[in-house]
């Protein structure tokens, strides 16, 4: 049986334009990593920055299965350096796997280390907590429940709607578990706002600005379940502008303003211009036609797959092309039962998707799928798609973006190998160096 250490160290040779740095932050996305006791947090209490659970669960396990590491939980995320594949600076976003060849250990010399195999490959660093987590607010509720930061500290996630209207087998898209990942929380009696109201955003970005002294955090994104009715009386685009435009009226130019929402129509689009944003993330998900159907059926449902396209068109008109930046699940492509059988297949179909937004000026960019247990994909593909298709996929994106003379897009730090802090897909460590300083180990 070939092992996971010869499939990693093949795609490297055989792919020597991307960098090996991305190769292994493809495989711990794509299938998870175990830890030891050791390497666990101690929540809120400790110096380690704790994984938020910001959105999705992001891991292979539910969490009555995931054992200490639901009670102590696993760092927000870790740094690779080093190690016999020298590995420059890598931030990979923490997606729990017990089952996992990857497994992060603290040696006997009391440093943290990321084995394959059971074998040393990198030694790992963890973020340490910030000022800003240590605090409340007035309410009692903790930052990190409110406001929690990801990618190093540079982006501030705002989910101001733990769930989505896209509800039942019907309509929820078949790789996301954001209705579960909520149940799962509010069942282990974790605190998790369904709704977030807008004063205790602003109170929790208040606490972030005064303490983050450094200015790490540069940007934040609103997000949420999709609206196909209305939130507290307001339609998707009012819902999430009021928090825009309440951050922009307190803290003008603090941040890079972000949304993800649906593909809304030109004038719901306008309106989140005007409230203050700056990038906006009209997610496509999946180019293929029949998958799009398939896999994302309340969006076939309510919008459909070509309208939505010319939606993202249309809202590069009010934004401008750089600053529309639609992400798809890198992977689902590839999910039975009706995914592409090669990976041959599947790349040509995601080529095809980026040089249609490409070739208008508009970037994409991917998060690699983590198949959760608890979603219909999940299930049936529990080891996602192959390692393959992800290095791939990485050489894509770079040629095509050259080829129609594009540069990573705004609002995601640092691009280059060694620098990136993008954690949950490898795209910005895969382009070239952009201006934007790497931030500090």
């Amino acid at each position: 049986m070939t092992s996971r250490t010869e499939i990693v160290e093949d795609l490297m040779g055989r792919f020597p334009h991307v960098p090996r740095e991305a190769v292994i932050k493809e495989d711990l996305l794509r299938g998870g990593l175990a830890f030891d006791d050791s390497a666990l947090t101690d929540n809120e209490h400790g110096d380690v920055k704790p994984k938020s659970y910001f959105i999705f669960s992001f891991d292979h396990r539910t969490l009555p299965e995931l054992g200490t590491a639901a009670l102590r939980r696993p760092p927000e995320e870790i740094v690779l350096t080093g190690g016999p594949y020298e590995l420059r600076r890598t931030v990979v976003s923490v997606r729990t796997n017990p089952a996992s060849p990857y497994r992060v250990k603290t040696g006997d010399d009391g440093l943290m280390r990321l084995y394959l195999d059971d074998k040393p490959i990198a030694d790992v660093g963890v973020p340490p907590m910030p000022d800003y987590y240590r605090h409340t607010l007035t309410n009692g509720k903790s930052v990190m429940e409110v406001a929690p930061t990801i990618q190093w500290g540079y982006l501030i996630y705002l989910t101001a709607f733990r769930v989505c209207q896209y509800f039942g087998a019907k309509e929820e898209c078949q790789y996301c578990d954001i209705n579960h990942n909520w149940r799962q929380h509010k069942a282990a009696g974790r605190p998790y706002t369904g709704v977030k109201p807008v004063d205790e955003i602003l109170e929790a970005l208040e606490i972030i600005d005064k303490h983050d002294t450094a200015r790490t955090s540069q940007a934040y994104t609103l997000t949420g379940g999709s609206i196909t009715s209305h939130v507290g009386g307001k339609a998707e685009a009012d819902f999430y502008g009021q928090y825009a435009q309440a951050i922009e009226e307190r803290f003008p130019g603090r941040w890079i303003g972000k949304v993800v929402a649906q593909a809304l129509p030109k004038a719901d689009v306008q309106r989140f211009k005007d409230y203050g944003i700056q990038i906006y993330h009209p997610n496509y998900e999946v180019w293929d036609k029949k998958l799009f159907e398939l896999y994302c059926p309340g969006k076939e449902r309510y919008v459909g797959r070509e309208e939505w396209h010319r939606r993202i068109l249309d809202s590069a008109e009010i934004f401008g092309p750089r600053n529309v930046i639609p992400n798809f699940v890198a992977g689902v492509e590839m999910a039975a039962p009706h995914g592409f059988t090669t990976v041959d297949e599947a790349i040509a179909s995601t080529a095809e998707g980026l040089e249609y937004f490409m070739s208008r000026g508009i970037t994409p960019r991917f998060t690699t799928w983590c198949p959760e247990p608890t979603t219909p994909l999940g299930r049936t593909n529990p080891q996602g798609a192959p390692l393959e298709y992800h290095v791939r996929l990485l050489e894509t994106y770079r040629a095509v973006m050259e080829a129609n003379g594009l540069t990573s897009p705004p609002g995601y730090g640092p691009a280059g190998a060694g620098r990136a802090v993008f954690s949950v897909s490898s795209f910005m460590d895969s382009l070239a160096p952009n201006d934007e300083p790497a931030p500090a180990v």
